[in-house]
């Protein structure tokens, strides 16, 4: 068993990691997951015995990460991201040097090694120079070291980038494999691959857990609503007329335009998890609808993952930031023309106008697109001017009296 009690790691004003807590038993694949920056990696190193927490503990099979770092690191296998391998050495070499520094026992290494390189696929490599091997072998380099000495905990920082996806299915097949003898703690960025192998999921963000449980349990606590997906041959007021009655639908939303088979596409949304797919399929039958598909759009781990780790405190929407300003920017462009709009106006209308600095204190949006447009009645230019200039005469008028 791996218990983290209670860890925090800070550096300088930055906390990597904020009291985080978990228990993990043999018998499982645990997926961790976390946007970058959310403290996977100092946790690990951290379970490792690599770097210190700043308090807390962790305990692995009994024994503390510090006050036994020997006995503990004995329990751990680790693959980081980018294997520690040499380059100089064959794999055989390498492995030989690797169950020295663990403390194999001299009469059981040839056994220790044949055995590796038969489980990781390595048989034929054991002789190779490990500069010489592709990218995906020297993965499988890396995960062969992770399992000398035979460790209870084998944990795995992206064991599959490099690889390719026949050898993939195989790493795959081979972590379901290690389970039933390990804590098998897998680290990646690819979702499809935590879903496929593993059975219980943590996700960390601003260095603390905010989400965990198995795919099942995560998907059952987001999901509070049914959303389908319909296609059909009809207009967007067809479609809406024919869904009225239908209870627990929240809302429709219609594309803007026909796709290549002159559909619409309508996303229905329900207040409750209450299956509404039968009701619909009988209002668009009723109402001589085709529909060309229907699909019930399920809650899948990137849906976890993205609602986790957004709605944590200090998470910052870049992509919404971005958009605003963009609308900010193209407001402020649609501002000035309407400006210069108005000011033209006048000018052409024999007015001479003392313009505000900014006209959406007194017009309205609709007013400034018309002005924009060269479409503002002249009676409201006038007034707009008259109302400024009376504006600024009494504001002058203040100032005079309080100087």
């Amino acid at each position: 068993m791996i218990e983290v009690d209670n860890i925090v790691k800070t550096y300088g004003d930055y906390q990597a990691v904020n009291h985080l807590s978990f228990k993990l038993e043999k018998g499982k694949i645990y997926g961790f997951l976390g946007p970058n920056g959310a403290g996977k990696s100092t946790t690990m190193n951290i379970m490792t015995g690599y770097i210190a927490a700043d308090s807390g503990t962790v305990t692995i099979n009994g024994h503390d990460i510090l006050k036994e770092p020997e006995e503990a690191k004995a329990c751990v296998g680790y693959l980081p991201e980018i294997p520690p391998l040499y380059m100089d050495m064959t794999v055989g070499e390498y492995l030989r040097f690797v169950c020295e520094l663990k403390k194999v026992p001299k009469k059981e290494v040839r056994e220790h090694i044949v055995k590796i390189l038969a489980d990781t696929m390595l048989g034929d490599y054991e002789h190779r120079m490990i500069r010489n091997l592709s990218k995906g072998y020297k993965q499988r380099v890396g995960l062969a070291q992770a399992l000398v000495g035979d460790p209870e905990v084998i944990i795995l920082d992206e064991p599959t980038v490099g690889l390719d996806p026949q050898q993939i299915n195989q790493m795959q097949d081979f972590m379901r494999s290690l389970k039933d003898d390990h804590i098998v703690i897998l680290s990646s960025h690819i979702l499809s691959q935590v879903s496929a192998v593993c059975d219980y999921i943590l996700i960390m963000s601003h260095g603390e857990l905010v989400q965990q449980g198995s795919e099942e349990e995560l998907e059952a606590g987001e999901n509070k609503s049914q959303v389908l997906k319909v296609r059909l041959l009809a207009e967007p007021s067809q479609i809406k007329e024919a869904l009225k009655g239908i209870a627990h639908i929240k809302s429709i939303e219609i594309g803007d335009s026909k796709d290549a088979d002159g559909a619409y596409e309508a996303v229905i949304t329900t207040d409750s998890t209450v299956d509404i797919r039968k009701n619909v399929g009988l209002a668009f039958a009723k109402a001589s609808i085709p529909v060309i598909e229907l699909t019930e759009k399920r809650i899948t781990l990137e849906d976890i993952f993205l609602t986790a780790t957004t709605q944590t405190p200090g998470y910052i929407d870049h992509a919404k930031v971005r958009k605003e300003k963009k609308e900010e920017k193209e407001l402020s462009e649609k501002r000035k023309e309407a400006k210069k709009a108005v000011k033209e106006a006048a000018r052409a209308a024999g007015l001479d106008p003392i313009m505000p600095e900014s006209e959406e204190e007194v017009l309205t949006d609709e007013e400034l697109e018309k002005a924009a447009m060269g479409e503002l009645d002249i009676e409201d230019i006038d007034d707009v001017i008259s109302e400024e200039s009376t504006d600024e005469k009494v504001d002058s008028e203040d100032e005079e009296a309080n100087e």
